[in-house]
């Protein structure tokens, strides 16, 4: 069935699948305007003024703001939205770039926790509509899964830090603030998998503490309140191992407590497997795999594919326009919208004239689209961007 066709019972939605469920719909933009100037969030003088990143968590449906110590955190029971705004570059009457003092580009990311309520998720996805109305439509939004993040997110956030639990406004999360008693915690560090995000960028997820979770080829920190241990696969990466000695040095400033490093290698390395549960564990003859909780889809530059989404004919259809290496910005008519499926993320890319009905269609497109590459596992972040505030990174997609 052709991705512009079916999907539209309302039973069959998922607010976590789109990160603009309201969007193009019969609320009008200055409807939406209007509710956004209520917003405490976006009206702090600071938001769509001053350049920066700014994080919010949904809480009981409200918008509340992040703590900065603990930006590049996120618990996977949660949904958040992320602001960041730069200051752009223009070209001089000489030539040259410079900077633009008084025009900020703005990106919008809406980020889901793998245990998120669906409440939340809904909350948030409205809010990020609204904050988009707030800045006059002028950011790119982005969807991002916790288990597929993207290049852009990981570019922002190269030290990304994902913790079990959540708010405690919905079914089966857990308080996160200080409890008298201690609870062991297991962090797997890992690099990030794309390569496109920097040599240096890596993932820290707080993982069950069973030895089942331990894998050979990453690093793990054993957190037990009167001691710390860092346990290192026998084929872990040496940026790894500089990665954990890091977080444990964050974690030691916080409290006075010893720390031991032991290599898979090592006989006593043995602790930790039995502090995990792994007491009738041999060691020796054992593989310690777990799946890495990041999915990556694999790059495809072959597999590259740009489609148009368009009623010029007086029916909505959405045709392939082209593949491979030879896509490029001439492609792409203001009349319409284009689906551009990278070969790793999918770009919705809104031209300025395109109709009512294409813009009210896109998102059952683009939904039913990426659930045919994958079957029923969302693994692929989407990005949305209007004509004329598209960005580096939607045409280096484009252009690569």
């Amino acid at each position: 069935m052709p991705p512009n066709q079916g999907y539209v019972h309302p039973k069959e939605y998922d607010w976590r699948d789109s990160n603009m469920k309201l969007a193009n719909s019969d609320i009008d933009h200055k409807v939406k305007y209007q509710s956004a100037a209520t917003e405490p969030a976006w009206n702090n003088g600071i938001i769509g003024v001053e350049p920066g990143v700014f994080i919010w968590r949904i809480e009981d449906f409200e918008v509340v703001p992040w703590p900065k110590d603990k930006y590049g955190q996120f618990h996977e029971g949660d949904s958040y939205i992320i602001l960041h705004s730069e200051k752009v570059k223009s070209m001089s009457s000489g030539g040259g770039a410079e900077e633009d003092k008084n025009k900020l580009a703005h990106k919008i990311f809406f980020w889901l926790g793998s245990h998120t309520s669906q409440d939340e998720a809904g909350t948030a996805a409205y809010k990020t509509v609204e904050l988009d109305e707030f800045l006059h439509g002028a950011a790119i939004q982005h969807r991002e899964i916790q288990a597929a993040p993207s290049d852009t997110f990981g570019r922002l956030f190269p030290r990304l830090k994902v913790l079990r639990g959540g708010v405690s406004s919905g079914f089966n999360h857990v308080d996160t603030s200080d409890e008298p008693m201690h609870t062991d915690t297991l962090l797997r560090i890992f690099k990030h998998p794309s390569p496109y995000v920097g040599r240096d960028a890596i993932f820290i997820h707080e993982v069950e503490p069973t030895w089942k979770c331990l894998d050979e080829g990453d690093v793990f920190v054993l957190d037990k309140g009167d001691k710390i241990f860092v346990w290192q696969g026998k084929n872990c990466a040496p940026m790894e191992k500089l990665k954990a000695a890091q977080v444990v040095n964050d974690m030691t400033t916080a409290k006075h407590v010893d720390v031991e490093v032991l290599s898979q290698s090592e006989s006593r390395s043995k602790i930790v497997v039995d502090y995990l549960g792994g007491q009738d564990i041999d060691t020796l003859t054992t593989q310690f795999k777990a799946p890495r909780p990041i999915l990556s889809r694999p790059i495809d530059q072959a597999r590259k594919k740009l489609f148009k989404i368009s009623d010029a004919d007086g029916e909505l259809s959405f045709n392939l326009v082209k593949e491979g290496n030879a896509i490029c910005r001439d492609d792409l008519d203001g009349n319409d919208i284009f689906l551009l499926d990278s070969g790793k993320d999918i770009w919705v890319w809104e031209g300025g004239a395109a109709s009512r009905g294409e813009k009210a269609a896109w998102i059952n497109i683009v939904h039913t689209y990426a659930r045919q590459l994958e079957g029923n596992t969302l693994r692929t972040s989407v990005a949305k961007v209007r004509q004329g505030s598209e960005g580096n990174w939607f045409w280096g997609a484009v252009e690569a």
